[in-house]
């Protein structure tokens, strides 16, 4: 009788090639490859270790889920504080929409959970290209409540698309070019 050689429970000190990082970036390959966030059993088998040395560096699922999507969307575009806000925006929302569509499990997983983590992510960087107008409070909330929603029925829409000519990322200007002006008409009234 032979017994498969895997690693069981906590990884041995400095000869494992397991961590953190080693962990999110395999859940991020299986969930671009099959569409949704792998479990906790797949991960392990394709990192070749017991199931148990994944909980060594995440607590539980909801920490591993968390630390996943956080890593996704701290990958979309970095915007940079200057006056052509709109240019910022656009490619904020571009990188924004390209990650959901590269991981169509994504924006269900996203809306799904408990923690704010991963959209703390979106807000901080929407907050950083909107700061030239110098909206007040309740104009802020209500620009991003409005964009987010776009973006994600928008999202929603290019994963249910089988068809990618009917519908790309690049038809989202026209839309986000009326977004603007509102916002450029509301700068221009305070």
């Amino acid at each position: 009788m032979s017994v498969k050689d895997k690693k069981r429970g906590r990884p041995k000190g400095a000869t494992s090639h397991l961590n953190g990082q080693v962990i999110i970036d395999m859940a991020k390959c299986i969930m671009r490859e099959e569409g949704k966030i792998p479990s906790i059993r797949q991960l392990a088998s394709r990192l070749d270790v017991d199931a148990m040395a994944i909980y060594h560096y995440f607590k539980n699922k909801n920490t591993l889920l968390v630390a996943i999507t956080t890593s996704l969307v701290e990958d979309i575009y970095q915007p940079k504080v200057n006056d052509d806000w709109q240019s910022e925006l656009r490619q904020l929302c571009r990188s924004y929409l390209s990650l959901l569509n590269d991981f169509p499990g994504l924006l269900e997983t996203l809306l799904s959970m408990d923690s704010a983590g991963p959209a703390t992510v979106f807000i901080e960087r929407f907050e950083q290209v909107m700061a030239p107008l110098n909206l007040d409070a309740t104009a802020s909330k209500n620009a991003l409540d409005l964009l987010v929603d776009y973006l994600h029925g928008y999202a929603l829409a290019l994963n249910c698309n089988g068809e990618k000519s009917t519908l790309n990322i690049d038809m989202l200007d026209g839309p986000l070019n009326l977004y603007c002006s509102a916002l450029d008409t509301m700068k221009n009234i305070d």
